[in-house]
């Protein structure tokens, strides 16, 4: 089996590699935003290749490549699904716009690498998990870590549902969306998201490899302060004023009963 250092090492320069190839696509095609859609798969991409470095499935390990596929894909679908006809996310389309005619080389790091970046420290745990020596069976963190990542995945694709058909709806224009598991937290879907990295922390945790806590971490503090929450409820209040009482009653993370609700 290679070392993880190896396994690192490999990873690193996929990542590198699909994100400079879908960089020359994005120039071509004007369209900065077809990073986000390879943000599940490249995860996908990430497991697989590790596992090739290892000596063969044993139960930790098909049990990680199997939710990582699952996560990974269903969401890449999900933001294609999302994306499709709509051009250019605002954000990348800012950005083209203050940077100007630099916009396309300047793209490649801001954008691309930047994402690559990320992407390669918080598949930590994936990588720990799928390489890092330990027992083979499946113990007590391990179990842990899979019921958080199915909590975390049912909130995550259910809460993607439930706004895809709320969108859908023409009657809910102009409205804010506060039912179903939208109703006990503000971001099921960015909750969902963080659960099912910390379960995977948790089955490189079973490894002994505590260092791969960070990932969750860093993922858990950029949903809420830096691309998550805090950048959607930056402005959000000002184009839908029955916003601000959504706030005053609903959790803005962890899924909580409604203020007028509660016990």
């Amino acid at each position: 089996m290679e070392p993880l250092g190896i396994v690192m090492v490999r990873s690193a320069v996929a990542i590198a590699g699909a994100m400079l190839l879908l960089w020359l696509l994005s120039l071509r095609l004007r369209n900065a935003s077809i990073v986000d859609p390879f943000w599940g798969a490249g995860y996908v991409m990430v497991a697989w290749l590790a596992l090739a470095g290892t000596d063969g499935a044993e139960p930790r390990r098909t049990v990680v490549l199997a939710l990582v596929t699952v996560w990974g894909l269903r969401l890449s679908l999900h933001l294609l699904r999302r994306n499709a006809g709509h051009g250019e996310d605002p954000r990348y389309a800012a950005m083209r716009r203050g940077h100007g005619a630099r916009f396309w080389w300047v793209s490649l790091f801001t954008v691309f690498l930047f994402q690559g970046l990320l992407m390669w420290g918080i598949s930590l745990p994936v990588l720990a998990a799928l390489v890092a020596p330990g027992p083979s069976g499946l113990g007590a963190l391990d179990l842990l870590g899979v019921a958080a990542w199915g909590v975390g995945f049912a909130f995550e694709a259910v809460g993607d549902w439930q706004l895809a058909r709320f969108k859908a709806d023409p009657a809910s224009r102009g409205q804010v969306m506060d039912r179903g598991l939208w109703r006990y937290t503000r971001h099921p879907n960015y909750f969902g998201d963080a659960a099912q990295w910390w379960g995977l922390g948790l089955l490189a945790l079973s490894t002994g490899a505590w260092w791969a806590l960070a990932s969750p971490a860093v993922m858990t503090l950029l949903l809420l302060k830096v691309s998550g929450v805090a950048m959607l409820e930056k402005d959000i209040g000002e184009r839908r004023p029955g916003y601000r009482e959504y706030v005053r009653r609903t959790s803005a993370f962890l899924p909580w009963f409604p203020k007028e609700e509660r016990p």
